[in-house]
């Protein structure tokens, strides 16, 4: 029997145009139910795909604070996260949740 050989996956190496960019992040956001460190995370698979330096420099932060900042492993501050996503050429947008007519609060918008 032959044995399987397997490499490691690095979605950064995935991430090729603004708009496949920009459509992990959203999936991302859909996904990480609150996780700020996820969205991070995110972030820096998006950020190394651009190429970390070029990003840390438009975003006027080190390399390594960067790093640190997007590792997935911390909460990054929304000051530093604005940052990254003009850096990257991205955006970030509010939309409503969905309402939940008896409770007339906003609820969960349905996966």
């Amino acid at each position: 029997m032959t044995k399987t050989v397997t490499s490691p996956y690095d979605v950064a190496e995935h991430l090729r145009t603004p708009e496949e960019m920009a459509a992990y992040l959203e999936a991302c956001l859909e996904e990480a139910d609150g996780d700020a460190a996820f969205v991070a995370k995110a972030l820096g698979d998006i950020a190394r795909a651009r190429g970390m330096s070029e990003v840390a420099s438009h975003a006027g932060l080190s390399r390594e604070s960067l790093y640190k900042a997007l590792s997935g492993e911390r909460n990054p501050t929304l000051g530093t996260v604005l940052r990254v996503l003009d850096a990257l050429g991205l955006k970030l947008r509010a939309e409503p949740a969905v309402v939940s007519e008896a409770a007339g609060h906003a609820a969960p918008s349905p996966r």
